[in-house]
């Protein structure tokens, strides 16, 4: 599949009947019916897919570039000890997770906060937990040089990449003229991951006017979702994040985006993660600390820590049941059956 196949074309919008008799419910006259539709309308617009992966003009896409990504990316040599690669813990079979409360470093030490998976990072603006990256291509060089992680210093590994000879040649290919270097590498991973996009779930049928593509509890949940679990407050657009930072009341101390910025600003922020493919990235949080998305509902519910720094989008929602139960139904509606990774031949 291409690349810009892997995104699917916005389709023009055709909303679904079922869903306006499912929000309109007790309306109580025309004037609100309408008033009701058109938001819905516009809710379900806000979620269209886009046409393409944007790639940055410094860092343009190439097939030659991205095949090197993902040789680099899959291969356990960039860490020191030979035995780690950016996919022992970005796992193709986890949605690009790896199914463990905390990761995994270098000696099998455990690291201070869950692996987040990188689908659909193309899209994103900042990166890591904290935002301390400002580019893909800085995120993919933070692991490997990291003592707790690859432990890999960059000049060493430019170094061992050049003593490879189906490297050389897999650089020049990609680079021509300009060598194996630690920008080069990370302009070559970050290529690769903007290209691991979620496919079409059945929430994107949906949107795109299948009314049977997702159950009525879904279409319930996704009322839900936008109005009165107030969710899409963070978690907006076809991505389901706002790539934003906000503490929402985990019993953690970790200082978060705090630690970036300095001072108590942001402090126990986290960035909002997409929630696509959520179903099969448990266990949830920037801690890991909670292993199913029914503990995570009740979280946002009222299982929150009341201090300062809590954001404002943190209420006591009262929700239901059911109105539970339909969220999570609609939650499970993002899952989408990806494309099988092939894994590369690296090079000798």
């Amino acid at each position: 599949m291409g690349i810009v196949g892997k995104v699917a074309a916005a389709a023009a919008i055709v909303v679904c009947g079922s869903v306006f008799s499912l929000a309109l419910a007790g309306s109580d006259d025309q004037s609100d019916a309408h008033a009701d539709k058109a938001q819905l309308h516009k809710l379900i617009a806000d979620y269209q897919r886009p046409a393409s992966i944007p790639f940055p003009e410094d860092n343009p896409y190439s097939d030659a570039k991205s095949e090197l990504g993902k040789m680099l990316f899959f291969d356990p040599r960039l860490s020191v000890s030979n035995l780690i690669s950016c996919a022992t813990c970005h796992n193709p079979s986890f949605a690009w997770e790896d199914a463990q409360p905390l990761g995994s470093g270098d000696k099998m030490g455990q690291l201070g906060r869950h692996t987040p998976t990188i689908l659909n990072l193309a899209w994103s603006e900042v990166f890591f937990w904290d935002g301390r990256a400002d580019s893909l291509e800085e995120q993919a060089l933070g692991p490997i040089a990291a003592a707790a992680e690859m432990a890999q210093p960059l000049d060493e590994l430019v170094d061992e990449l050049n003593a490879i000879e189906g490297y050389k040649t897999a650089f020049e290919a990609a680079f021509p003229g300009e060598g194996i270097s630690e920008d080069n590498i990370a302009m070559a991973i970050a290529t690769f991951e903007r290209t691991v996009v979620s496919n079409l779930s059945a929430f994107d049928r949906w949107v795109r006017g299948d009314g049977q593509a997702i159950s009525a509890s879904a279409q319930r949940g996704f009322v839900v979702f936008n109005k009165k679990a107030r969710c899409a407050n963070c978690h907006s657009g076809w991505n389901f994040t706002d790539d934003s930072f906000h503490d929402i009341g985990l019993a953690s101390d970790d200082p978060g985006r705090s630690e970036v910025l300095g001072g108590d600003i942001l402090k126990h922020a986290f960035k909002t993660p997409g929630l696509r493919n959520i179903v099969e990235r448990a266990p949830y949080m920037h801690d890991g600390s909670l292993q199913t998305l029914s503990e995570v509902v009740d979280h946002y519910d009222n299982g929150f820590v009341e201090r300062d720094s809590l954001s404002e989008e943190m209420q006591q929602l009262g929700l239901t049941g059911d109105e539970k139960t339909d969220l999570i139904a609609f939650l499970k509606t993002l899952s989408s059956n990806d494309d099988p990774i092939d894994l590369p031949v690296l090079p000798n």
